[in-house]
């Protein structure tokens, strides 16, 4: 009978055997998830000093952590806590299994489970929640499977980094950034007591919202070290009265959010993966800059409120505040670093980046670049123009019509020197300038600076080309720059979880020769100081630039630069309707140009304050007057017995 027994019992083991071989057969490539875990890892966006501006994700914050970086007393917690045994057992542990067996029994019910540490990585990895016995079975399967083929410290630095702790902390190192803000290595017995409580119901144990309740699950964990003999007395009592503060924040606060949206349109198409592949990338940002920039485009948009609300007919009409907007772009002249870029007036109410999003007509700003045609052709900053009006003809649809533009306020003044024509910016002067040295040629040199969607005909000179603030630095640098355009760029470095970095280096064209650019510098520096420019002047500091308004004042710039560091602001209506004829590139920009540079010298007292002029730079007198030639832009012949004395300075608006 014995014997019959005894076969019946390894008949019904092999079955029982083969049955579970079969069953692992079926599951056993699950176990290469685990292997090669590869979970979504936050990216985190520094400034150029280091300083964490943004983390990023997508659908779990995470930022990963090596099993060697994780405090000893953080594993002694977690293991004490939840599987005392870890570091013995071979997946499962029987004596667990046995315990809870019995207590399901007499409860009729599931009550307890008796899963090891690498059971619940399997669960949370592989296989459902559910507390059935066939994923449970399954479950030990995998994890005895699992622990031939990683060790201890590899299984604990993936539960560790994969389990969720509430409150959108998605691993032990983003939790403690999150609930303390605090590196691991900064943790107390008493925070890392919560943290590694939280696992098991990390929305009932979240110590945001049920603190007593945290606090008391956190006390069961350092009870449990004491009576393990892993902690002295003098650690248990401190650590049982200590309540540390909370914090209830959610780790995706963006403190320059035009910036990385910039940053991430540039990397996106390259690396899909940038919101969460855990990337650490640094950008050009200096942080400081980036809120005297915000700041600034937000005082001159306040001040133009209140013009507004004073020439209001109708109180009760805002639409021009709702649609008004501005955007600002400094770079570094010498390299192309974006220093600071904001794309809006308020990234909450709308997130549209209007720094490289969208194209606006340059307007009067185009003319240096006019004007520096028309030097490196030979024309000197004392040539002589005629500020006269002419009528051109022209045709539309079959039907001749005429144009006949004309200066701001109406007024000519016969012959302007070139350098008075730009500082005062004379409609009819810049357009006798391009016809003289011809459209053509004009045209072909904008292509050359980098401007795009350029018509072959006059309507150049009223800068009816479109562009974005990023193109316009860039075209403008080469005037920043002496002559050597560079192209704006906003990452520097980008670093992948596996520590492989890429740096981006300076990209550098040369369009014109320093000689001449400086010459330009030169005319530009009079805008800023007697001319259309005043508003953007700085105390103690040499400023060039231009102010640019379109036809019926659609957008207003001013595109100017130190001997370091280069500046585009532009101001404007979203739906491109006019703004009021108040607001110029020399009423609402330049001031914004203005109290950048002089916050910014507040705390970089160390920028350079004066241009510095080439050799191959040469003076004569004109007129009384000290003026500036090359080997190019010679000495002109000029009438001595014409002088010109501008007789206004205001913001020019062109009428097309």
């Amino acid at each position: 009978m014995m014997k019959y027994i005894f076969g019946l019992f390894i008949i019904i083991g092999l079955v029982v055997a083969g049955w579970l071989y079969n069953l692992y057969d079926e599951i056993k490539d699950d176990v290469n998830t685990v292997i090669n875990y590869s979970p979504k890892q936050s990216t985190q966006f520094f400034d150029k000093d280091g300083n964490l501006i943004a983390n990023t994700f997508k659908d779990e914050n995470r930022e990963y952590v090596k099993y060697d970086d994780i405090p000893a007393r953080v594993i002694e917690s977690l293991v004490a806590i939840e599987d005392t045994q870890f570091f013995e057992h071979y997946g499962i542990n029987p004596d667990a299994i046995s315990r809870a067996m019995i207590k399901n029994v007499k409860a009729g019910d599931y009550v307890e489970g008796a899963s090891t540490l690498t059971q619940q990585l399997i669960k949370m990895l592989v296989l459902s929640r559910e507390k059935k016995l066939m994923r449970k079975v399954k479950e030990a399967l995998l994890a005895i499977r699992l622990e031939t083929l990683l060790t201890k410290e590899e299984i604990l630095e993936r539960y560790l980094n994969h389990v969720y702790f509430g409150h959108g902390y998605y691993g032990i190192k983003t939790a403690a950034k999150g609930y303390f803000n605090k590196d691991l290595y900064e943790l107390s017995l008493k925070e890392m007591a919560i943290l590694v409580g939280l696992p098991r119901a990390p929305s009932f144990y979240d110590p945001t919202k049920n603190l007593k309740i945290s606090l008391a699950r956190a006390n069961q964990v350092i009870t449990r070290l004491n009576t393990l003999g892993w902690i002295n007395k003098e650690q248990y009592e401190s650590s049982m009265k200590e309540i540390p503060t909370i914090y209830n924040q959610t780790l995706t606060k963006n403190i320059a959010p035009y910036a990385v949206d910039y940053a991430i349109s540039q990397l996106i198409n390259d690396i899909p993966d940038i919101l969460y592949g855990g990337y650490k990338i640094y950008l050009t940002i200096d942080l400081d800059a980036q809120q005297i920039a915000k700041d600034a485009l937000k005082k001159s948009y306040d001040e133009a409120v209140k013009r507004d609300i004073n020439f209001r007919k109708n109180p009760e009409d805002d639409s021009f505040v709702k649609e008004l907007n501005g955007a600002l772009v400094s770079i570094e002249n010498s390299t192309g670093k974006i220093l600071a870029l904001v794309g809006g007036i308020d990234y909450n109410q709308s997130v549209f980046n209007r720094a490289f999003q969208s194209k606006r007509q340059a307007g009067s700003a185009i003319k240096p670049f006019l004007y520096q045609v028309a030097l490196n052709e030979g024309y000197n900053p004392a040539s002589q123009l005629f500020d006269i009006s002419r009528t051109y003809n022209y045709t539309v649809g079959g039907v001749q019509k005429k144009w006949q533009p004309k200066n701001y306020g109406g007024n000519f003044q016969g012959i302007v020197t070139l350098r008075d024509s730009l500082t005062f910016s004379r409609n009819l002067s810049t357009l006798n300038l391009v016809t003289d040295v011809g459209v053509g040629l004009t045209t072909e040199a904008l292509k050359n600076y980098g401007f795009k969607d350029i018509v072959d005909n006059l309507s150049i000179t009223l800068g009816s080309m479109s562009v974005t603030l990023i193109e316009f630095s860039e075209v403008y640098s080469i005037f920043s720059n002496n002559g050597t355009q560079v192209k704006p760029y906003i990452i520097d470095q980008i670093i992948n979880k596996n520590g492989d970095n890429v740096i981006f280096e300076p990209q550098f064209k040369e369009i014109n020769k320093p000689e001449q650019s400086y010459l330009m510098t030169s005319i530009l520096v009079d805008v800023v100081n007697k001319g259309t420019g005043k508003g953007a002047q700085v105390p103690g500091i040499e400023l060039a630039g231009k102010t640019g308004t379109t036809n019926n004042n659609v957008d207003a710039w001013f595109c100017g630069y130190s001997p370091s560091i280069q500046t585009i602001v532009w101001f404007g209506n979203d739906n491109n309707t006019p703004m009021r004829r108040t607001e110029t590139g020399g009423k609402i920009a330049a001031p914004v140009f203005s109290y950048f540079y002089k916050k910014y010298m507040e705390i970089h007292p160390e920028i350079p304050r004066n241009f510095i002029k080439p050799e191959n730079v040469y003076t004569f007198n004109v007129n009384n007057k000290e003026e500036l030639y090359t080997d190019v832009s010679v000495i002109p012949e000029i009438d001595s017995q014409i002088i010109y004395e501008p007789s206004n300075t205001n913001e020019e608006v062109l009428e097309f």
